[in-house]
């Protein structure tokens, strides 16, 4: 198999992850649904922060992140959802490597944004973050399935319809994600006042 070229944050793909963020909808029979988990978020503010302050990563990146690898249970790795009970064993396994376990919830999550080296992370305009977000969860949708928007991002919302991975590797083209997209939460907070993205700065004056 020929590999796929990896997945680079150029101009074209910057204005795609902007123009998606600026139309994205929420689905109105999910609605009310999206509301309860931004208020699941909001509740929890204060615990994302905290781990925003470790690894200079946006508190609702970090939310929606739990939302979508745990369930924004305080009692799993913000890894993979594996139980704090012990070191990961789903991918990646075995961590946070250092200390013992039961792992606190903060420190399982400052583990998990250091290995990705989001802490590293300058860029967290629109496209910045959703390039993160995605990457986060891998670009299996973007390489090998570009028709179906990512649902890691795009659930609930007009955006996705159908098509998900089921397993490791194992592709449905009917199965429908009963999950919340990532970039659908974090366009709500927005939406509501709750949070505020930076923005690009301007480009240069041409000829300069």
């Amino acid at each position: 198999m020929v590999p796929m070229p990896a997945i680079k944050l150029d101009a074209a793909l910057r204005d795609e992850y902007q123009k998606l963020f600026d139309t994205c909808a929420v689905r109105a029979e999910r609605a009310a649904g999206v509301d309860a988990i931004v208020g699941k978020m909001l509740a929890n503010r204060a615990r994302y922060e905290t781990a925003s302050r470790s690894t200079n990563v946006p508190w609702y990146v970090i939310a929606a992140i739990h939302a979508m690898e745990s369930a924004m249970s305080f009692s799993k790795h913000l890894h993979n959802g594996d139980p704090l009970t012990a070191r990961t064993v789903q991918v990646p396994a075995g961590r946070p490597k250092s200390g013992a376990p039961p792992f606190t919830w903060e420190v399982s999550a400052d583990d998990a944004l250091r290995l990705r080296k989001l802490h590293l992370v300058t860029d967290w305009t629109v496209p910045g973050m959703l390039f993160q977000v995605e990457g986060y969860n891998g670009w299996g949708y973007r390489q090998y399935h570009p028709e179906t928007k990512s649902p890691y991002l795009w659930s609930f919302s007009s955006h996705y319809s159908k098509g998900k991975y089921v397993a490791d590797g194992k592709w449905s083209t009917t199965a429908v994600s009963g999950q919340c997209g990532a970039a659908v939460m974090i366009k709500r907070l927005v939406e509501r006042g709750d949070a505020v993205l930076p923005t690009p700065p301007p480009a240069a004056p041409s000829g300069t």
